[in-house]
């Protein structure tokens, strides 16, 4: 299953004013999309986000299963959207999945509810996913600094809609030898985070050993814990992470960078996979 893109409604248009040094002059400016995604299964709604429009398949196959709601791809029979091939009519808000039978199903929703600072909560919050069989990713993946270092900047090349709109996130899968195999962006850094790990999911090329995750803002909770659920062995942010990511990385021996400017970065956890032995 592929989607299309870039998505003809991720970009708007508007009219504006524009204030320059005493200036003034009426222009055009584009704008982030934004609208909501329903994800049914059946008559029952399984959650409900605000997303830029594009790659939503991707989105609901990554989402389910970084919620834990599914745990492989056979799981899935079927993803009704806009961007599916052979979609039957489905509205343009609306994905429709069809799952096994078996698959216990809940109303799934974005936990916001545990605050960085609570001990307890946090201490729940990986309890929780080692009870859904999530462990440390692969010990043996090692990258490079010089590479690393790099991210950012191909970051910002490759994304088309934040050129001209400078209001997305970007989360982007990359090999150990620094090639971006894909790139999503979202109005939502979840939500692009998802994309990328439900396009995964879909080509059948989970867990990701020996791959990075590089995200735009910050690595905090929902974020590692995605990469846990994928096997994604780093996860590199151009900001800082939370306590609780930091503590659940550490946890469960996941790579967490943040920070990654120019030619430095912060590692908060599992520097063991960083190529810097001789430096330190």
């Amino acid at each position: 299953m592929t989607a299309r893109t870039p998505f003809p409604r991720s970009i708007g248009l508007t009219q504006v004013v524009e204030w320059n040094n005493g200036d003034v002059r009426r222009g055009e400016d584009y704008l982030a999309g934004e609208e909501p995604l329903e994800m049914r299964a059946g008559r029952q709604r399984i959650g409900l986000t605000l997303r830029t429009p594009g790659n939503d398949c991707e989105l609901v196959a990554g989402f389910l299963f970084t919620e834990g709601i599914i745990s492989r791809r056979e799981e899935i029979l079927s993803l009704e959207g806009e961007d599916a091939p052979r979609s039957r009519g489905a509205a343009g808000n609306v994905v429709r999945v069809k799952l096994k039978a078996d698959v216990r199903l809940r109303a799934a929703r974005r936990n916001f509810s545990a605050g960085s600072a609570c001990g307890a909560c946090g201490k729940e919050s990986i309890a929780q996913l080692r009870r859904r069989g999530i462990h440390a990713p692969d010990r043996d993946s090692q990258f490079d600094p010089e590479m690393l270092c790099g991210l950012p900047e191909k970051l910002r090349e490759t994304q088309a809609i934040f050129g001209r709109t400078g209001g997305l996130h970007a989360a982007a899968l990359v090999t150990a030898g620094g090639e971006i195999v894909v790139l999503r962006e979202d109005i939502g850094r979840h939500n692009a985070v998802d994309k990328v790990i439900g396009w995964a999911l879909i080509q059948g090329k989970l867990p990701l050993a020996r791959h990075a995750l590089m995200v735009s803002g910050r690595g905090g909770f929902e974020i590692v814990q995605k990469a846990l659920s994928a096997g994604i062995p780093l996860l590199a942010s151009i900001s800082a992470p939370s306590t609780l990511a930091v503590q659940l990385a550490r946890e469960l021996n996941l790579t967490l960078i943040g920070f990654l400017r120019g030619r430095r970065f912060i590692v908060y956890s599992g520097e063991q996979r960083i190529a810097m032995a001789a430096a330190m």
